[in-house]
């Protein structure tokens, strides 16, 4: 079956309308905030992105720098008391590191998600559908952390090993956790720590990642949306040969926005610790309007 055909089959076109904008976010009630609110016992907080600055993990490929931060400080005759003032500037391609994918990131065939033509995102205007300011009070509900690294007993998964719907049932049952309905997902590859171990060279060129037979398992769960410490979401090469055939299915047919680059080594460490793999989930992309990604700084509550 080709990714085309799964995408048909899993296709979320329509299911909330002609003019829906954030897709599996729809499956995220009031009952379910309200619900996910009850998983904060400690008050344990784990922020989830890695930093943002020239240090990042981008090499350049697709024309995504690493961010560029600028400052000033006025001069001490600017303002006759001696009042001084320092601002900031960040130039950066906003998927640069921790991010947000948006719902009009990915097309195929000339269409978007929820079959919106491609013609929607202008070079000069950005999305004029399907733009990621479309969710930013859709992203919080429980949170679920799979941890395949440490399923398998290594520091990181190796580039090119797919994650299989065995393997996250498999992750389940280790540590007494089930992903449900409205659930943000959150799996942990190692791949982050493959990155501050031996740094950006190669990072990019590969990864462990999802397979793509991992999209029915997540329409099934229920998932609102999946994030990963990769930079892709989905295991690279992939599987088809094709480029990035899950980002088709699950942003373009079934409207799953993807956040990317996480940093999960803390947060699996203290669920590891306690064996409480689930936790609050907030993680607002930036309100940036018309724009196709974001940075976002996740927060996980236990």
């Amino acid at each position: 079956m080709s990714f085309k055909d799964l995408g048909r089959e899993l296709s979320n076109w329509g299911r909330w309308g002609p003019d829906d904008q954030i897709g599996t976010l729809n499956l995220v009630e009031p009952r379910h905030v309200q619900a996910a609110a009850g998983e904060v016992r400690s008050g344990k907080v784990f922020q989830l992105s890695i930093p943002v600055g020239k240090d990042g993990p981008q090499s350049g490929i697709g024309g995504r720098l690493n961010p560029v931060h600028l400052m000033s400080m006025q001069p001490d005759d600017w303002e006759p008391h001696g009042l001084q003032v320092a601002d900031d500037w960040i130039i950066m391609p906003l998927q640069s590191g921790t991010q947000w994918d948006a719902l009009s990131h990915v097309a195929y065939d000339d269409k978007l998600y929820n079959g919106y033509p491609t013609d929607q995102v202008r070079t000069r205007a950005g999305a004029r559908q399907l733009a990621v300011d479309a969710f930013t009070d859709r992203i919080a509900g429980r949170g679920v952390l799979l941890d395949i690294a440490r399923l398998h007993g290594v520091d990181w998964l190796e580039g090119g090993t797919a994650i299989t719907p065995a393997d996250l049932e498999a992750a389940e049952v280790a540590q007494g956790v089930t992903v449900g309905e409205a659930d943000f997902l959150l799996v942990r590859t190692g791949w982050r720590g493959r990155l501050l171990a031996h740094g950006r060279d190669d990072w990019m060129s590969t990864e462990p990642g999802l397979g793509i037979d991992c999209a029915r398992w997540l329409r099934d769960r229920g998932v609102a949306a999946v994030g990963s410490d990769n930079w892709a979401i989905e295991v690279i090469p992939s599987e088809t040969g094709e480029t990035l055939p899950l980002h088709c299915i699950l942003i373009r047919d079934m409207g799953m926005p993807l956040a990317e680059i996480l940093d999960l080594d803390a947060l699996s460490a203290d669920c590891a610790g306690d064996g409480v793999w689930s936790f609050l989930f907030v993680a607002p992309p930036l309100h940036i309007s018309n724009a196709v990604g974001s940075p976002v700084t996740p927060i996980a509550i236990k």
